[in-house]
């Protein structure tokens, strides 16, 4: 690996921040997401119902931690920390008339500590949890004006943060939008509403938004590196009869429809097509288009934990679980305990995808393995499972960028320490490196230790990736 490769790991601030009001923030959208599980789905409440329990308000307590949770990231060698500011810390409504200093007093803080330890800081802009305030008032994307409320809280934050801040990523998985639109983009989809009309009419207010601020990063700092993150993992036809074929590929165009708009800088004839089948009527303002195709994202970052299957479904044959949305079961993969299929090699093989279609360098900006682990008496972790499921990822990694010469910028592991699962609201659902001592309803210590992991990846870091066998 090169020996610039950014290692390291990968949280966002509503799942870990907590202090939910503190400091002036304003409520975000996942500030009225209830606690859920694998059999009932979170909830949506209007407002804060007493008669539920919101996992976002405490997170792990990144807020109060930062500290600690910093110096444990160094103790591992991180060179790269991937963060989100919450939009709600530094302008409360959103589209207020200033910035909250309390709000960007704290991020000074973790920025300063960040740089303390050599730790590059890799921003996203907005990572589920928009101000719920914009919801309300303005029906959140659904309205033009939130480009401008946008614009203004990234210009905020990019001028305050230019001496510490280089790589930018302006929305998380605004693809993720086709499935779970409330997540990226606060949607709640009304009965009397054409669905497809108001999401991808949604999506292209933050595209629009995404590339006003690609160029206003440029203009801050020459040196500023602004990406898109899409989520995506390659679909596979469940045979090779053309109609699977086919099928499997179009569902690759339709994941990345979205994200090519970001880095062609216009919308594809297949996007193009897809939404005059769907009977969506794109409005597009005088000067949109120019704004896309001169607001092109510098590099390309995006969530990989497995492939997906297409093909016509035969009797018997059931979906696969997954992150947001799934195929069919492939039966040469194994299964976490959510039903998520296993498969290292299709990172390589989304690597070379996506870099082909693509070619500008990419970003692995979220990996990882959820699972239930067991803290013993005596403080340890045994994740061996985890261990095993990261190595094999890293392994194909590897020969992505050294035997297939694909151009990849750093991997951040995903929950490198334990945080709230933004599908389920969970818990137990853990990712992390580091274990924090809360529980599905938030009760715990809140206190952090250390996993077996923590140790193995200390040392793939050290060896830049020497160790992976």
């Amino acid at each position: 690996m090169d020996k610039n490769f950014l290692w390291g790991g990968a949280t966002a601030a509503n799942q870990c921040e907590g202090a939910y009001t503190e400091g002036n923030k304003g409520l975000s959208i996942m500030d009225v997401m209830t606690n859920g599980s694998k059999t009932h789905k979170r909830l949506i409440t209007d407002g804060i119902d007493e008669n539920y329990y919101y996992p976002n308000h405490d997170g792990n307590r990144f807020y109060e931690h930062y500290k600690e949770d910093i110096e444990l990231m160094a103790e591992m060698g991180f060179k790269c920390y991937r963060m989100s500011i919450a939009w709600s810390r530094i302008y409360p409504n959103g589209g207020d008339k200033t910035p909250n200093e309390e709000g960007l007093k704290f991020y000074d803080k973790v920025f300063s500590e960040l740089k303390k330890y050599d730790i590059e800081p890799v921003v996203t802009l907005s990572h589920y949890e928009m101000p719920l305030h914009l919801v309300k008032k303005y029906g959140s994307w659904r309205n033009r004006k939130v480009i401008d409320f946008f614009v203004t809280y990234s210009q905020t934050v990019m001028e305050r943060y230019k001496d510490y801040v280089r790589y930018w990523i302006t929305f998380n998985e605004i693809n993720a939008i086709e499935f779970m639109p409330y997540f990226p983009a606060g949607l709640v989809i009304e009965e009397n509403e054409d669905r497809n009309q108001v999401i991808y009419q949604a999506a292209h207010h933050m595209l629009v938004a995404s590339a006003k601020v690609v160029q206003l990063a440029h203009r801050i700092n020459p040196n500023n590196k602004v990406g898109c993150m899409t989520l995506f993992g390659v679909n596979y036809p469940r045979t090779c009869h053309p109609d699977d074929v086919l099928k499997a590929e179009f569902t690759n165009y339709e994941f990345l429809g979205i994200p090519d708009v970001q880095v062609f800088g216009y919308y594809t004839d297949y996007q193009l097509s897809l939404y005059k089948r769907k009977n969506v009527k794109l409005v597009m303002e005088k000067g949109d288009e120019e704004i896309l195709k001169n607001g092109k994202v510098d590099f390309c970052s995006f969530s990989y934990y497995m492939s997906m299957v297409q093909g016509e479904k035969r009797d018997g044959e059931t979906h696969a679980k997954g992150n947001m949305v799934a195929g069919l079961e492939n039966p040469y993969l194994q299964s976490n305990e959510w039903g998520w299929q296993i498969d290292p090699v299709g990172l390589r093989i989304t690597l070379n995808y996506l870099y082909q279609r693509y070619r500008i360098p990419l970003f692995i900006v979220e990996n990882g393995l959820g699972a239930e682990d067991v803290l013993l008496d005596d403080g340890t972790i045994h994740d061996d499972y985890r261990i095993s499921y990261l190595n094999k990822h890293l392994i194909e990694m590897k020969k992505a960028v050294e035997v297939d010469r694909v151009p990849l910028i750093g991997y951040t592991m995903w929950g490198w320490i334990d945080l709230v699962s933004a599908g389920s609201g969970e818990m137990k659902k853990r990712y992390g490196f580091v274990y924090v001592d809360k529980d599905d309803l938030g009760n715990g210590t809140y206190n952090r230790y250390k996993k077996d992991s923590f140790y193995w990846y200390k040392e793939v870091i050290r060896t830049n990736g020497e160790s992976l066998k």
